[in-house]
């Protein structure tokens, strides 16, 4: 068609570069997380900027998640890491809930 013009709509979300932006991350649940939630891990589609600390409001907002403990271990990539950690594509985000031994 001649003199026609496609027209790409973006869709503004609050990624940093104003478009429409997903990274999957890797949620690894351990002990009463892995018992209550049914798995021990699964894919998680957030948008570019999301920290540790919002995959683990999402995993609280899952049903039965209400009796977990509030205040787990985060770890990213194998290693402890503070809730505003900044996560990439790809990354693996482990929640470990308290332990007592004796």
């Amino acid at each position: 068609m001649r003199g026609s013009t496609l027209r790409r709509r973006a869709v503004v979300v609050s990624a940093p570069c104003g478009y429409l932006s997903i990274m999957t991350v890797n949620v690894l649940l351990f002990a009463s997380y892995a018992d209550v939630l049914g798995k021990n891990q699964f894919e998680l589609d957030l948008a570019p900027g999301a920290t540790a600390g919002d995959v683990l409001g999402h995993v609280q907002a899952l049903p039965g998640a209400a009796r977990l403990p509030q205040n787990p271990l985060l770890a990213v990539n194998e290693r402890y890491a503070r809730r505003d950690k900044v996560l990439e594509p790809g990354d693996a985000v482990a929640i470990i809930p308290p332990v007592a031994g004796g």
